[in-house]
């Protein structure tokens, strides 16, 4: 992922100006990641790091929104419905 479209998200996802870390944020780029990485899987099908990175990276994915989703219910399905993530 480039810099700018790290920046695109956060900017998008934030929730104030100087926000870099909150859930909302970490889910969005964790998601921008987790896409990258399944598009080169694809194309390298026996790329076992990678395989694990991603996993990985579903894991954290996995971790921040069950915190949103006992913490604020409302953000959680309205970051489901942006991302296009099926629960």
């Amino acid at each position: 992922m480039k810099r700018d479209d790290k920046k695109t998200i956060i900017k998008k996802f934030a929730v104030h100006p100087k926000d870099t870390g909150s859930a909302q944020v970490q889910v969005a780029i964790l998601t921008e990641r987790i896409n990258e990485l399944s598009k080169h899987l694809e194309a390298h099908p026996k790329d076992a790091n990678s395989r694990r990175g991603l996993l990985k990276l579903v894991g954290k994915r996995r971790t921040n929104l069950k915190y949103l989703q006992l913490h604020n219910k409302e953000i959680y399905e309205g970051l489901i419905k942006k991302l296009k993530l099926r629960k």
